[in-house]
């Protein structure tokens, strides 16, 4: 872990008096319509484009499937606000890692860390790696699968060339992933307007209600609970931009700004792609597909079919390079808590960037390319990661009540809106407890996992005098290595 700033009369590393300065600080970069693609980028990755069958097979019709996604993108801006107020109410980066340690201790917020650092984001980001060159490779092999070793690869040099763009600029990170959620939405809207043009001819068969509200299966409400949970991951990544609140010019404008115009954009967008997809596919042959786009694109767009593909491997390379900007600063937060090494709190002298929390990000990424059980790690914490946003939800409530006088520039008016959002997640953690509970259990086991590691490596301050020296010369030759240091304003803090 290494000695943070939160704790008492702990040594910190030597650092090189010549390259620290005053000027040294994470620098505030990211407006509004880069705050937008940091969560509409992260929202919308190969889902829409590949398999968005999961609401439907469970919804059991197209009706209300629709209907899912609807309710589902209104929960979503409803919890979305809860970390809005919590966002300029406790301004750090890091998000809900940040609010819930503050909140509810250190070692809740460290299980937090814990179980993202593990598992949740170098699983999500090796799987959206191997989507993105799965759909590169595909044209080079029409009759067979590419190769797993040509996919790992390919991955892993997607991955080593965003962490380096990342490292080396902000402006130049959130410029790429501007651009790659612009391009992501303009094929979204191909597919919008190539629906729409579909109902203008007549083809809204399943779109009429007597057909849409046809059930292909018996309604049952287990699955239609799937459904809602199939539909809430769908929607996964609209808090990351929480997490580089520290970085976002005017954060108290434009937070709430970004949220109001990114949720409901996505909604739409995932609404009326499903309603294009109808027009042009019966709900059996949606469900038989893994690449609807693709399938789509075939069916309408003929000899320019190929955009399709392109479009789904220029939306996963956007995704992971907002998955790795958001995380590293996650784990930059945690470090200057105390949680992590203290060098990952550190950033470059002259590029503002945080640096080791990239490579760490970067390299703990690459070790999860290396192993086959990515997709099954990723169903065991995938229920953790959830239980923490209602966790997270929780926490405002309990600061509304224990510090009711707390400044918040933003503040969900009514109390009736977290304690909605509460009932819904509360609803789908019971509804997995029952239909999975060895699943859920094993990543219950694995969040605790880190409980004696807080202990040890956090909550014991007096460790020997060998390991503080040792950890100090790792940091110090870190810092040479990367060329960084504590960021100033949390320097004049400790």
């Amino acid at each position: 872990m290494g000695d943070g700033p939160r704790q008492r009369g702990s040594p910190g590393p030597p650092t090189d008096p010549s390259t620290e300065s005053s000027a040294v600080a994470l620098k505030k970069e990211i407006g509004l319509v880069s705050a937008c693609g940091i969560i509409v980028g992260n929202i919308i990755g190969s889902g829409i484009f590949v398999s968005p069958k999961g609401v439907l097979e469970n919804a059991s019709s197209v009706g209300l499937a629709l209907i899912i996604w609807i309710t589902t993108g209104i929960i979503t801006a409803i919890g979305a606000l809860c970390y809005a107020e919590l966002g300029v109410t406790i301004p750090k980066s890091g998000g809900d890692y940040s609010y819930v340690k503050d909140i509810f201790g250190g070692l809740a917020g460290f299980l937090r860390l814990w179980i993202a650092l593990l598992v949740i984001y170098p699983t999500n980001q090796a799987v959206i790696a191997l989507t993105f060159s799965n759909y590169v490779l595909q044209p080079l092999y029409p009759s067979c699968f590419a190769p797993e070793s040509g996919l790992r690869l390919l991955a892993a040099v997607c991955l080593l060339l965003l962490t380096w763009v990342n490292c080396f600029s902000v402006r130049w990170a959130t410029r790429v992933q501007d651009i790659f959620t612009a391009g992501k939405l303009l094929a979204l809207g191909l597919i919008i307007v190539m629906g729409i043009v579909q109902i203008c001819k007549g083809h809204f068969y399943w779109l009429e209600p007597a057909h849409a509200f046809e059930p292909f299966q018996e309604y049952d409400v287990g699955r239609i609970a799937l459904a809602f949970l199939q539909g809430s991951f769908a929607y996964g990544g609209w808090n990351f931009l929480n997490y580089v609140t520290e970085e976002l010019i005017d954060p108290h404008k434009n937070l709430p700004r970004a949220i109001f115009i990114s949720i409901p954009l996505v909604t739409f967008v995932y609404v009326f792609a499903n309603v294009a997809y109808v027009t042009a596919m019966s709900p059996n042959e949606l469900l038989a597909s893994n690449a609807v786009a693709v399938i789509f694109g075939e069916k309408l767009l003929g000899v320019m079919s190929w955009i399709m593909p392109i479009s789904v491997a220029l939306s996963t390379f956007g995704g992971v390079n907002g998955s790795l900007f958001t995380s590293s600063r996650l784990f930059f937060a945690g470090a200057r808590e105390g949680h992590l090494p203290r060098l990952l709190a550190m950033i470059h002298v002259n590029r503002f960037t945080p640096i080791p929390a990239l490579l760490f990000t970067c390299i703990s990424t690459l070790l999860m390319l290396c192993t086959s059980n990515i997709y099954t790690l990723i169903n065991y914490v995938g229920f953790i990661n959830y239980l923490f946003y209602g966790v997270t939800v929780a926490g405002q409530i309990v600061l509304r009540i224990k510090q009711p006088d707390l400044y918040r520039p933003i503040k969900v008016r009514h109390l009736a809106w977290p304690v909605i959002y509460l009932l819904f997640w509360a609803f789908l953690i019971i509804f997995s407890l029952y239909s999975e509970p060895m699943v859920c259990s094993i990543g219950l086991a694995i969040m605790l996992t880190g409980v004696p590691v807080y202990f040890a490596g956090v909550y014991w301050e007096n460790k020997p005098k060998q390991f503080i020296s040792f950890v100090a010369k790792m940091t110090h030759l870190g810092q040479k290595l990367c060329l960084v240091v504590y960021p100033a304003e949390d320097e004049e803090r400790r």
